[in-house]
């Protein structure tokens, strides 16, 4: 661990001293069949609309390589922070079809 990222930890005179960091484990990405993922339609400001995905469990890492493959099947924009994959547009049924082709329990979500 560097040195930087060790706040409030001055010195330390305790020989069997051990920084105990507040970082928690990420969660294991769970397979395919057992993600619940909802399919949301959702404006943004500017009265731009966004297919957003929720209900991801796993990674990061996960979460960006699955955004990226749904950005490449819509041939759209789009990110992924929070746990969340935001698509540019309305591409719910691209996304839906997507997603039950990759094996994910998928369904519309919202109004």
């Amino acid at each position: 661990m560097s040195k930087k990222n060790r706040t409030g930890v001055v010195y330390s005179t305790d020989p069997d001293f051990n920084y105990q960091s507040g970082d928690e484990p990420e969660a294991e990405t769970l397979a395919p069949a057992h993600q619940q993922l909802k399919v949301w339609l959702e404006r943004l400001g500017g009265n731009k609309v966004v297919t957003a995905v929720k209900g991801f469990i796993g990674t990061d890492a996960d979460l960006n390589a699955l955004a990226k493959q749904l950005k490449n099947a819509c041939g759209t924009g789009g990110s992924a922070k929070d746990g969340d994959i935001l698509i540019q547009g309305d591409h719910r049924e691209k996304v839906l079809t997507f997603l039950t082709q990759k094996g994910y329990k998928a369904k519309k979500a919202g109004g």
